[in-house]
């Protein structure tokens, strides 16, 4: 189990439950040191006061909130801690709402809630059933770090888990973002929803951090002197290249389909350049493709024509044959 980051209490009306938070993720980044080049000496941070240019201690070192340009107020983590709110030691409660009303983008860090004694364990499953059984989550507000905060506490897999959360102001207004209007038809929003249907999976296990994987692969091949791995021949997309979005999408259901091992129904879809029509009727000019079809087609369509007409006259003769033969 991993250090505790924090202990207090969850506060539930008059309920109170002792727990302890513990980090619900892990970090698995490759981490790097600065090194002098040179001699892969290590090169360290020095913390340096700026009006006497002494390296300071740790120790030396506290909270300062610049309160004009000549003015710097101190404060120390013991008045941060003895500051008069009732959320200094406490995740109080103070409302529920249904989980879908939570915009997932104001949701921060994730920890887990442990109990804190044997004293938690009841009131601590009287929450977690109370949670399980309704469709809704709790809002509640603690202190850490020297700041209030907003949380948001859910069940997983039998343990409550502490969501911290932005504030609403600290959201910005996506409106600005926000692309000009355009039309889309409905046949492209279709073939997005297929393909979306296509690419749809139930569970997320099966991701890997490929990026750590190839940082760790060329480490280690450094580390023993070995050449270091070479990267994948693909193709490379084409910066600012134009497609047919329709031709795209098609493209995109039906390798989805093949990924799955499904047939592919109907005609092979290809993403082509969007290139200005030739033709005067001001539409756009056919695929490649497309007229290479046409073009088959009417060769075709010639050479029966030519058959048959051969067949006819060959029916014919043999027909004037046989009644010169019965006279």
């Amino acid at each position: 189990m991993p250090r505790p980051l924090w202990a207090g209490a969850i506060s539930f009306g008059l309920v109170t439950i002792p727990v302890k938070i513990v980090s619900a993720t892990e970090d698995h980044d490759v981490h790097f040191h600065r090194v002098h080049l040179t001699d892969m000496g290590r090169v360290r941070t020095r913390k340096v006061c700026e009006l006497d240019g002494e390296v300071v201690s740790q120790d030396e070192i506290g909270k300062g909130y610049e309160v004009s340009k000549d003015e710097t107020v101190a404060v120390t983590d013991e008045e941060l801690e003895q500051m008069p709110l009732p959320t200094a030691k406490a995740i109080e409660i103070v409302a529920f709402v249904d989980a879908d009303s939570i915009d997932p983008v104001r949701i921060s860090d994730s920890y887990y809630l442990a109990v804190d004694g044997q004293v938690a364990v009841k009131p601590y499953t009287l929450l977690r059933k109370a949670l399980e059984r309704s469709s809704k989550v709790a809002v509640a507000k603690f202190a850490w770090h020297g700041r209030e905060r907003l949380g948001l506490l859910r069940i997983r897999e039998g343990a409550i888990v502490l969501h911290s959360m932005k504030w609403p102001d600290e959201v910005r207004d996506p409106q600005e973002l926000a692309p000009k209007a355009v039309e889309v038809g409905e046949e492209e929003i279709e073939q997005a929803l297929q393909l979306a249907d296509r690419m749809t999976i139930e569970d997320l296990s099966g991701f890997r951090d490929e990026y750590r994987q190839a940082l760790e692969d060329i480490i280690a091949a450094k580390a023993d002197g070995k050449p270091l791995p070479s990267p994948d021949e693909g193709e490379e997309n084409k910066a600012g290249e134009v497609v047919d979005l329709m031709a795209a999408l098609n493209a995109s259901v039906k390798a989805a389909k093949e990924s799955r091992g499904e047939n592919h129904d109907g005609q092979d879809a290809t993403v082509h350049e969007m290139r200005p029509a030739k033709n005067t009727g001001g539409g756009r000019a056919a695929p490649a493709k497309k007229k290479a079809a046409s073009s088959k087609s009417a060769t075709a369509k010639k050479t029966n024509a030519s058959t048959s007409s051969r067949a006819k006259k060959s029916t014919g003769k043999k027909t004037a044959a046989k009644k010169r033969t019965a006279s």
